[in-house]
């Protein structure tokens, strides 16, 4: 049955060949940040060379107190000593080179020259001293710096590559090799092909061999996570670079939509929105924000109202691309001219143009500011209408006094104002000359010592209603020349804040300054970077972290949940550690089995249980890296077996406690062996032999007990496998290290310290406790030194790899906002194109031979802040009944202005090709769009226009509103409050026709439509009457092949078309439509 639901599997190694060192190399030379990484690498071999200085300094003077104090014939000594200091002053000497930048800079070969110097010296002086003593005084001692000098080339000498270390650690074993066997072939010529003596060499070639692959080993790991952190860091500067790109996007959006003193609320409640959704995706978004509105009072402020003068004639003449050209000019003229003249626009209206000064910055000169905005204005109109032999000109109202600002809605925010100044100004537009400034008498007031020369206001404002109400006196200020000139580059710069001003080039040379920053600011060392311990604090470009990042002693986060997942993560150089450790294992089990033991029936069976055991743990987790290597050029489905060798190899790696398992049983059967060997030998029974010895000068067996610098290597290679082994927490290994030395220097100066005292010493007459003694711990601290460089090359590895996914994630939630402010700006099918227009520097514009437009005002509302906040509540349930209206029955919000709300529909060239989406789209409405195509159809005799159910559509959006705010009324009514509260009436207006759309402005961006279609909607809804749907005659037609009944109002003047034939759409006392009987 398990072999009949089985399937094959394949081999996913993608993420382990990220750790695959010809990968990681690859990757820079790719990414060109290899010649940075080899300057990174020349500071970290600085760093490691500074602390071997300071270590060998420091071993050179224990040494040598140790000699000097404990030797019973310091005359013998004298010579060591001096050498010693000697050869540690010309090692300093030599190796301080390397610290010379400047003169380092053209001079790579100086590395290799000092570091072969270095380790040549050492050797020549070891072996020196090794003949000297032999000689001189007749005394056999053995080599003091052989491991120690594999330690100094692989951990500390600044020899970049992993070749050249290599080269230079294999000779110095060769060398001593070489010496070693010299040494036995001068003893006894005989004795060279003595079965004991040859083993004794295989053991030292083994322990060389094993010494040099533990130097191998942590080169290698080395590399690979200095060079995985190193792209990390070019990965996460690159994230920064264009994050901090996205960043000002997404500032200059929003601020081109609100200004900065209410930007942020709505910047912050766009990013909890996507956080949320991210989290939680069954929360609505509106659960996120409920009808916020920010709306600020600003009491002494100038408004300007600029309309274009015969801009009706401009819509309906003018090619697309000619009207958005001249559009775009004008309106971008006029952003350069009013951020010129501290003014903030606030929004236009196909040919109406707004502003205020003294909004964002309180400034006593806002009516000053507006007056020159505005001759600045009818300036550049002339010049345009000169220049294209046009017949423009431009009308301005400017009036001062108090403004309400701010949002309203939910969706396609825009900034707005509100109030009875705001009307006023509005009003001094409507009624001004074509070429004047036409000025209230309050802004006249506020413009003391001027010089323009003032003529009294127009017969129309003296005979306006709202005028006279408000007891407004209006003036004329004739137009003057503007002394601001305006670059065409400047106008022609659409939407400066996507597209960078700096050049390719530049941009690539500011990325590689940056780089270059940041790769000479990062960390090298356990104790170099100041800021990560004691006092100071690891400031990271997202957060401030109250405590150091990284402990000084065991090298712990300071965030214990960071620390956690660190332990945790997945450990993909696992088959290195377990490779190592298998090898350090057979060494072992050679030396074991080269000595005659009295226990063999016992040491075969755990041999070969243990032996069979790292056998298995290596095959399981080198296996995956074998079928790689054979399989990696074709496709090839695995068998069973190797379906669950990977399972089992990648479950080791990802859990910690099956790597500490492992760990641990690997370093208990080290000491099985271990112990086995101290049990062969009987101290006691070695004593009394080794006097018999002594009395009768007989040759003692050397099968009797361990060789004591044998197992003192064998100890030392244990100490290095359990220190470098990778997946293990730091914690961990050095408990278990400091262990194991604790217990083989119990082992020196208590259990066997006979044994070690008769053994052969590194100086005449030095004790061999102590020799043996200070080589272990050395070897402790040195492998404790390499590991902490490891683990905290790892733990920075791993931090910025966090740091890393942050910055990811802030992208993501940096770019969706900018999506949603793009979308917010502009219709959605409309940001993508626009943006690849951008990128060629031309101009958004489209023309649509249908498209069914909407004006909907609100009437009887006071603009005070208790009606806005109504206002605000009943425009956010609109926005909720848009969101209905997606996909094949998609309306835009185009703006609102006031209390209207502008909408349309057929804006999406891809109108007809919308495939239905059942679950964006509510069944009440799929059925009539449905109804209403099927009466479509019935009409063969009718209108061959294509889309004319965008109407239909439309007109059943306008009736939503209506059912909305029939809704909203009904609960303002039954809510208990002193003061009434009412949602007011709404007279909403359709038309249907030819459009012309695009993008204009600079400083603020802004979609617009134009055409005659917009204009007759936005004269349907002011002709029209409260509670109905007026539409135009050819709507109305449209209406009725959908099957809706429109009523006939009459003949309606329609301003600056004239009398029109006008009708209501029919709507029944239930707010449905009328259907014509079938």
């Amino acid at each position: 049955m398990f072999s009949r639901n089985w399937r094959p599997c394949e081999l996913d190694f993608s993420k382990e060949r990220l750790w695959q060192l010809s990968l990681l190399k690859k990757k820079c030379k790719e990414v060109d940040v290899e010649k940075e990484y080899i300057l990174y690498e020349k500071r970290i071999r600085s760093y490691s060379l500074f602390w071997f200085l300071v270590l060998h300094w420091v071993v050179t003077l224990v040494n040598c107190s140790l000699l000097l104090t404990t030797c019973q014939h310091p005359h013998l000594i004298y010579i060591d000593v001096v050498l010693y200091f000697i050869v540690c002053m010309f090692i300093t000497l030599v190796l301080s080179i390397n610290f010379m930048e400047d003169f380092m800079e053209n001079r790579g070969w100086v590395v290799y020259v000092t570091s072969v110097t270095s380790t040549m010296t050492l050797v020549a002086v070891d072996l020196t001293l090794h003949v000297y003593h032999y000689y001189k005084h007749d005394w056999t001692i053995t080599s003091t710096y052989d491991t120690y000098i594999l330690y100094m080339i692989y951990l500390f000498l600044p020899i970049s590559n992993l070749l050249w270390p290599t080269l230079l650690a294999v000779t110095a074993s060769v060398i001593y090799i070489c010496y070693f066997f010299v040494e036995l072939s001068r003893e006894d010529s005989q004795k060279v092909t003595n079965f004991d003596q040859f083993n004794n060499v295989v053991i030292n070639l083994i322990h060389y061999i094993s010494f040099n692959l533990l130097g191998i080993f942590f080169r290698l790991m080395s590399d690979i996570t200095i060079r995985s952190s190193f792209l990390d860091r070019h990965q996460y500067v690159m994230e920064d670079i264009l994050l901090m790109g996205a960043r000002k996007q997404e500032k200059l959006l929003l601020h081109s939509i609100l200004p900065p003193q209410i930007a942020q609320p709505f910047q912050d409640d766009i990013r909890s929105r996507i956080a949320i959704s991210g989290k939680r995706r069954g929360v609505r978004a509106r659960q996120a924000k409920e009808h916020i509105m920010a709306i600020q009072m600003h009491p002494d402020v100038t408004i300007l109202y600029a309309d274009v003068v015969n801009y009706t004639h401009l819509t309906t003449t003018l090619s697309v691309k000619d009207l958005v050209t001249i559009l775009h000019d004008l309106y971008a003229s006029f952003d350069y001219a009013a951020s010129h003249f501290r003014t903030q626009r606030i929004k236009f209206l196909g040919d109406c143009y707004y502003c205020v000064a003294g909004l964002l910055v309180v400034d006593p000169d806002h009516a000053k500011c507006c007056i020159n905005l505005g001759h600045s204005m009818i300036s550049h109109i002339r010049e345009i209408r000169q220049s294209r032999n046009l017949n423009i000109d431009m009308r301005i109202g400017i009036h001062s006094g108090s403004v309400l600002a701010g949002v309203i809605g939910s969706a396609k925010l825009q900034y707005d104002i509100w109030g009875e100044d705001v009307v006023i100004a509005n009003k001094l537009e409507s009624t001004g000359l074509p070429g004047h400034l036409h000025i209230s008498e309050r802004t006249l007031s506020m413009l003391s010592g001027h010089p323009y020369e003032i003529l009294p206001g127009t017969q129309a404002a003296r005979e306006d209603p709202l005028l006279i109400r408000s007891n407004i006196q209006t003036y004329l200020i004739a137009s003057m020349e503007s002394n601001v000139a305006i670059s065409r580059r400047e106008m022609a710069t659409t939407f400066h804040i996507v597209k960078s001003n700096e050049s390719d080039k530049n941009r690539k040379d500011y990325i590689k300054q940056e780089l270059h920053k940041e790769f000479e600011q990062m960390p090298i060392g356990v104790f170099y970077d100041k800021n990560l311990f004691g006092d100071g604090v690891k400031k990271s470009s997202a957060s401030h972290h109250a405590r150091p990042l990284i402990g000084v002693c065991f090298l712990n986060f300071g965030d214990p949940r960071l620390e956690y997942n660190f332990i945790r993560k997945t450990d993909y150089m696992l088959k290195y550690s377990v490779l190592l450790a298998w090898w350090v294992y057979i060494s072992l089990l050679y030396v074991q089995a080269v000595d005659h033991h009295r226990l063999r029936y016992v040491n075969y069976s755990l041999d070969i249980f243990c032996f069979t055991f790292q056998s298995l743990i290596l095959f399981i987790v080198w296996y995956k890296q074998l079928c790689h290597w054979r399989y990696r050029s074709r496709h090839h489905e695995y068998s069973y077996f190797s379906c669950c060798v990977f399972f089992i190899a990648d479950e080791i790696q990802r859990n910690l406690v099956l790597r500490i398992c492992i760990y641990m049983v690997c370093i208990v059967m080290y000491y099985i062996i271990i112990i086995l060997l101290l049990m062969d030998c009987d101290p006691s029974e070695y004593v009394v032999l080794h006097t018999e010895r002594k009395l009768y000068s007989y040759e003692m067996s050397h099968e009797i007990c361990f060789h004591p610098w044998v197992l003192t290597n064998m100890i030392c290679l244990i100490m290095g496998v359990t220190v470098i082994f990778t997946g293990i927490p730091l914690m961990a290994k050095m408990v278990v290290g400091l262990m194991e030395t604790t217990f083989y220097l119990v082992v020196i100066f208590f259990e066997y310290d006979y044994l070690i005292h008769n053994s052969i010493t590194t100086n005449p007459t030095f004790s061999p406790e102590n020799a043996h003694a200070l080589f272990v711990v050395v070897t402790f601290i040195i492998y404790l030194y390499m590991e902490r460089q490891v683990e905290f090359n790892n733990k920075i590895n791993f931090n910025w790899r966090v740091e890393l996914l942050k910055k990811q994630e802030d992208a993501v939630i940096t770019n969706k906002t900018i999506s949603i402010l793009l979308h917010n700006i502009l219709p959605t099918h409309v940001v993508n194109v626009y943006l690849t227009l951008l990128e060629r520097h031309e101009l958004y514009y489209e023309s649509y031979e249908m498209v069914a437009v909407m004006f909907a005002s609100l009437k009887k509302f006071q603009m005070d802040m208790s009606t806005l906040r109504v206002l605000n509540e009943i425009i956010s349930e609109f926005d909720a009944v848009l969101s209905q209206y997606k996909n094949e029955f998609l309306v835009d919000k185009i703006k609102i202005v006031g209390c209207t709300y502008m909408a349309a529909c057929g804006l999406n060239v891809h109108f007809s090709n919308y495939a239905s989406d059942k679950k964006s789209t509510s069944s009440s409405l799929r059925r009539e769009v449905t109804r209403a195509r099927q009466f479509l159809a019935k009409d063969r005799n009718g209108s061959s226009i294509k889309n004319e159910e965008i109407v239909f559509i439309l007109t059943s959006f306008a009736l939503d509103l209506m059912r909305t705010l029939w809704v909203c009324n009904d609960v303002y009514r039954n809510i208990p409050l002193d003061k009434e509260i009412s949602g007011g009436d709404m007279s909403i207006g359709i038309s249907s026709g030819e459009v012309m759309a695009g993008v204009v402005g600079a400083s603020q961006v802004h979609y617009d439509i134009w055409g005659n279609a917009v204009n007759m909607a936005s004269r349907m809804d002011s002709t029209g009457v409260t509670g109905r749907i007026q539409v135009t005659e050819e709507s109305a037609m449209i209406l009725k092949r959908c099957g809706i009944e429109c009523d006939y109002r009459g003949m309606t003047f329609v301003k600056g078309r004239g009398v029109l034939p006008t009708y209501f759409v029919g709507i029944d006392e239930n707010l449905d439509f009328r259907y014509i009987p079938e």
